[in-house]
């Protein structure tokens, strides 16, 4: 679905992504993961072409992501930020329909597919009144979630979407969105700097350090088989991940 071959990004005299080659598999949900200033979110951004590479090619369905296919492909993938980037003036209703309307759908066709994203996000209908600040933080997300999903995306990227949110929030929100991911089957990408998470929601994990990718693979992969010391450090700063894998036996 986005293949990434040769990009490298500098911002400055940062080098924030080193010559990185990337396969996102369709239908799969891939996690990118390691340090603050790793890359993570620079290579999120660069396969939207919200940021151009310095070198290599970004290609979406075996098409190079250029200037003049940008918007078209960038509205083929939703995209959900940290803190959701709700627009504060608009109402729940008005930033999940946001590119519908301004992509001139008709009022009843944008209220269908917002009732259905409702009930796929679990999120209040009563509350779609309401402006951003007057939602919890795991409403705000969900809003974020539905605007992302309203076009029908084929790929759904998502930069560290649970983030902000305190441990309850976050952990019923990384259920629905395990249970969003598995119905929809869609492609996904999403940054996080948790390892649970990442192996719970991800099929396959891919762990970033200093702009390079050390190693991707399942959860259990990185655990048994660590390609870099780095690896093993960064899993078992996380106790409750290796107390969990060991529990399991694995």
């Amino acid at each position: 679905m986005l293949q990434l071959c040769g990009v490298s990004k500098r911002f400055g005299p940062i080098e924030a992504l080193h010559a990185t080659d990337l396969a996102i598999r369709t239908g799969e949900t891939t996690v990118l993961i390691g340090p603050s200033g790793c890359g993570k979110s620079t290579l999120l951004r660069l396969m939207n072409g919200l940021i151009w590479p310095d070198s290599g090619v970004v290609s979406f369905e075996g098409v190079t992501l250029g200037p003049s296919n940008v918007m078209a492909i960038r509205r083929r993938m939703g995209y959900v930020l940290q803190d959701g980037g709700l627009f504060p003036h608009l109402t729940a209703r008005g930033n999940a329909t946001l590119m519908a309307r301004y992509l001139g759908w008709s009022r009843a066709r944008c209220d269908k597919r917002l009732s259905e994203l409702v009930e796929l996000t679990r999120f209040p209908g009563d509350a779609l009144k309401r402006y951003p600040a007057q939602l919890s933080g795991g409403q705000r997300q969900r809003v974020s979630l539905m605007r992302s999903l309203m076009l029908d995306p084929d790929v759904l990227l998502l930069d560290e979407p649970l983030g902000a949110l305190d441990p309850l929030f976050r952990s019923e929100l990384q259920g629905d969105l395990r249970q969003i991911f598995e119905s929809l089957q869609k492609t996904v990408v999403m940054v996080t700097h948790d390892l649970s998470e990442a192996g719970y929601l991800g099929d396959e994990i891919v762990l970033l350090r200093e702009g390079r990718i050390l190693q991707s693979g399942t959860l259990k992969d990185l655990f048994e088989k660590p390609a870099d010391a780095f690896v093993t450090r960064f899993i078992r700063a996380q106790r409750q991940v290796i107390e969990g894998l060991e529990t399991n036996g694995t």
